[in-house]
């Protein structure tokens, strides 16, 4: 991890005198300094600035507390209830970790492998931390451009089923954009949903629906790290900025439990495997030999209707009209690494247009497949026409 963004008085997109983050940490710098009426100043602009803000209030009453009595704990309030002071311990704790602990700008986010020319931005959560983290790609590299404290599930995550207060771990894409206008005010300005559950999601039987990207009411600045019915939920500001950078259908969202660095070698070193990985599948389609291309594949396929491996081949070798040999190219791949589960292989998702030449004709096909490491070697456990 990097020199946290806070001791040079900054952070990437927003001035360091109206972000509420760096306002709190001003007001901690204070006081471990021991000048009370400086910490009590700057927590008086942070209610001012964000009279929302319920951790800023709690903040500010301990000041106000220490100013008549000595006080060994956060959130020293008399007769306070305990589950919300609880809930503001947890928000003040992850926050300031989250800043001391900001991801070192020499190591890249290890779920990114590839993404296509258009793609501009990748949205990655990493739940331990309640932090999204956007980064933007910039001649062919991966840099941080700002991020964002989240709420999650009130269970955590790694979601199952309908109900159980839970957030999906995977790669998604954001399918809409929903104004305020038009959903309750719980959510907010609005929402992002995403595409939970995914393909892969279905073919292991998890369930569910409306899992959302959405701001907070009015009345709340921010919520508990652990709140949502299993969505994602941002800050009404940051939501707002955040809208305005993903595109639709097209802007990924990778959500990890701990989300892991590499080095750029090592980076650039897994690309290019996963890139092989991929050609040497791409190769022996075109040689239209059924044995050769069921190397490529697990014998625990999981297709996204029912179908086992061998229907699924024989629905791959119709597509190729009986012809002999065809002429097979992929473009606009993108490769990402599936965030770690309990009981999962490790797991690459790849998604790609696939152009096959076959006589005079050209048949052009947008396919995702899920690439599982068994032993040494990676199989295809799924894959769908999308």
């Amino acid at each position: 991890m990097a020199t946290p963004a806070w001791a040079n008085g900054s952070k990437p997109g927003v001035p360091a005198r109206l972000d509420p983050e760096i306002m709190l940490i001003d007001v901690y710098k204070a006081l471990a300094a021991n000048r009370l009426r400086d910490a009590q100043a700057k927590a008086d602009a942070l209610v001012a600035a964000y009279p929302t803000f319920r951790l800023g209030h709690l903040v500010r009453g301990d000041l106000l507390l220490l100013h008549t009595r000595p006080i060994k704990t956060f959130g020293a309030a008399p007769n306070a209830p305990a589950d919300r002071l609880d809930n503001l311990r947890d928000e003040a704790i992850v926050r300031l970790k989250s800043l001391r602990e900001r991801p070192d700008p020499d190591l890249v986010p290890r779920a990114i492998l590839q993404m296509r020319e258009d793609q501009k931005n990748v949205l990655l959560v990493d739940a331990k931390r309640s932090r999204l983290y956007v980064y933007q790609r910039v001649n062919g590299q991966f840099k941080l451009t700002s991020d964002y404290y989240i709420s999650q599930g009130r269970l955590g995550v790694n979601k199952f089923k309908e109900g159980d207060q839970k957030t999906p771990l995977g790669v998604y894409y954001i399918t809409a954009r929903l104004p305020g206008a038009r959903l309750p005010e719980f959510y907010g300005p609005g929402a992002l949903p995403i595409n939970y559950p995914n393909e892969w999601d279905k073919a292991n039987g998890r369930s569910g629906s409306g899992i959302w990207l959405h701001g907070t009411p009015s009345d709340s600045y921010s919520r508990p790290p652990l709140s949502s019915d299993g969505c994602v939920v941002l800050t009404n500001p940051d939501l707002k900025e955040l809208s305005a950078s993903v595109e639709i259908g097209n802007t990924p969202v990778i959500i990890s439990e701990d989300l892991k660095f590499v080095s750029k070698a090592k980076w650039e070193a897994d690309k290019l495997a996963a890139n092989k990985m991929l050609e040497a599948w791409r190769a022996d389609l075109e040689t239209t030999d059924p044995e050769s291309l069921r190397r490529h594949y697990s014998r625990n396929f999981k297709a996204m209707r029912g179908q086992n491996l061998s229907n699924w081949l024989d629905k791959v070798q119709q597509s190729n009209l009986g012809a002999r040999k065809i002429s097979v190219s992929l473009r606009d791949v993108t490769l990402f690494r599936y965030p770690d589960q309990k009981d999962q292989k490790e797991l690459i998702v790849a998604a790609f247009t696939q152009e096959a030449t076959i006589g005079k004709g050209k048949h052009v096909t947008r396919k995702r497949q899920y690439w599982a490491k068994e032993g040494a070697q990676w199989k295809i456990v799924s894959e769908v026409n999308l």
